[in-house]
């Protein structure tokens, strides 16, 4: 990641730019037009992808931070997963059949839910304190309701999204398990199976996870033993993003929140959501690029390079590999992420800076700079290499358990010789896809 001296955002920013351009260059859009009516409309939705912002979100913009890779599952308006991904280049399209061939599979668009938001707005009405409610789009037909409620004490925004959850078992369940404090900044949160057979998780952290002293969001998730979500959130403010803070918290207490989304009278409701599709047909849009190492593998490797002495205290294999260690002095976090197909960036990621090539053609670059995420005195000492043929591996230490936090330690617990000897591991190697 390249590392502007006056300004560590600068260097970022130009970074991410050129990777979404790289990605957005493999995109086959045969319909423009229709990729940004559908874009409007996702927009229109954004409830549905909430969960990003204490689960998948946190990690995801995290792994932006260290490798320029962004990497998420995106809740389509159905509720099913639209993956998106930059670490790696995109792939060429495999040539389809013709729009004659009868043969030729269709673009299969996932159904769309249309339930009432005058009945969602009822049952939200019905399951809260009694106060005044401005609900948009009553006479809409959408998975969620959406409005400003206001007991006297100040006004907030209000919000409850239905749909389905992604994925069966524990590929699910990470919608109703609380974040790892290492990524996220909150006050609290709790799970409970409750005697129906349903998880539920109680959040109540802050709309942006590095910023205690911003907009409080507190959420409800319930996860039914159909694998139904139902997610409620509450803001001290009149609006998620931008409006001034209206009152100390949100009106609703962990117990409303809970017999808010525990109500029966959502269960009509949700048998309205549409079933998704089983499979994907070709040409339905983007896929996930392929080749890239998965996060156990990131991890189980990372875990193995890690210098004796250090205790590991917290780990993560989320799309990416991270460890807080502790050797006594302090915590420091550790993050590492493997990027194959980066090659067509290189010139962006090692054009200026401290680089040295290796006699085997592999890009090293050193960086120290400050900590960006507002935790006090921290540092971050990063490693990024990348071989001849685009393979990438960057591996970062700070002087703090979580970036966010303050610094526990005057340096990070892996000097920058350390970094080096990992990131340059030929262990790395061997995660790499054979070729196609």
């Amino acid at each position: 990641m390249p590392q502007n001296a006056d300004s560590p955002h600068e260097g970022f920013e130009e970074e991410l730019g050129a990777v979404l351009r790289r990605t957005g260059d493999g995109f086959d859009v045969d319909d423009r037009r229709e990729l940004v009516a559908g874009g409007l409309q996702r927009g229109r939705r954004r409830l549905l992808r909430r969960r990003l912002a204490v689960t998948g979100g946190v990690l995801a913009l995290a792994a932006v931070g260290i490798g320029g890779a962004y990497g998420g599952s995106l809740l389509s308006p159905s509720g099913a997963p639209d993956h998106v991904s930059v670490a790696g280049a995109p792939k060429t399209p495999k040539p389809t059949a013709g729009a004659s061939d009868p043969a030729a599979p269709t673009a299969q668009k996932p159904p769309q839910a249309q339930i009432s938001v005058k009945d969602l707005a009822a049952v939200l009405r019905a399951n809260t304190p009694a106060g005044t409610w401005e609900i948009d789009n009553l006479d809409g037909k959408e998975p969620y309701v959406q409005g400003v409620y206001d007991d006297g004490k100040g006004k907030a925004a209000v919000s409850v999204g239905l749909h389905r959850a992604h994925g069966t078992g524990e590929a699910g369940d990470d919608q109703v398990t609380c974040p790892s404090r290492t990524h996220v900044s909150f006050d609290d949160c709790s799970t409970e199976r409750l005697p129906n057979g349903s998880r539920l998780m109680i959040f109540q952290g802050y709309e942006y996870p590095d910023r205690r002293e911003e907009t409080k969001a507190w959420r409800a998730v319930l996860l039914t033993k159909d694998r139904f979500i139902i997610d409620a959130s509450e803001y001290n403010a009149a609006a998620e993003k931008g409006a001034a803070i209206s009152r100390e918290n949100p009106p609703f207490t962990p117990a409303q929140l809970k017999a808010l989304v525990t109500a029966d009278a959502w269960q009509p409701l949700l048998k309205q959501l549409p079933v998704e599709p089983k499979t994907k047909r070709p040409g339905a849009g983007p896929q996930q690029p392929s080749g890239e190492p998965s996060g156990a593998a990131v991890q189980a490797t990372l875990l193995s390079l890690l210098p004796k002495g250090l205790q590991v205290v917290d780990k993560k294999d989320s799309g990416y590999g991270y460890v807080v260690v502790d050797d006594g002095k302090g915590e420091s976090f550790v993050q590492i992420n493997v990027q194959p197909d980066m090659g067509a960036v290189a010139g962006d990621l090692f054009g200026s800076g401290d680089v040295t090539t290796l006699p085997d053609g592999r890009l090293v670059k050193l960086t120290q700079q400050p900590g960006e995420k507002g935790g006090a005195g921290v540092v971050w000492w990063t490693a990024d290499t990348i071989t001849p043929d685009g393979f990438r591996v960057v591996v970062s230490a700070f002087n703090t358990g979580a970036q966010h936090e303050d610094a526990t330690r005057a340096e990070p617990a892996l000097s920058m010789e350390q970094l080096k000897t990992i990131a340059l591991s030929t262990d790395w190697l061997r995660l790499q896809a054979p070729p196609e």
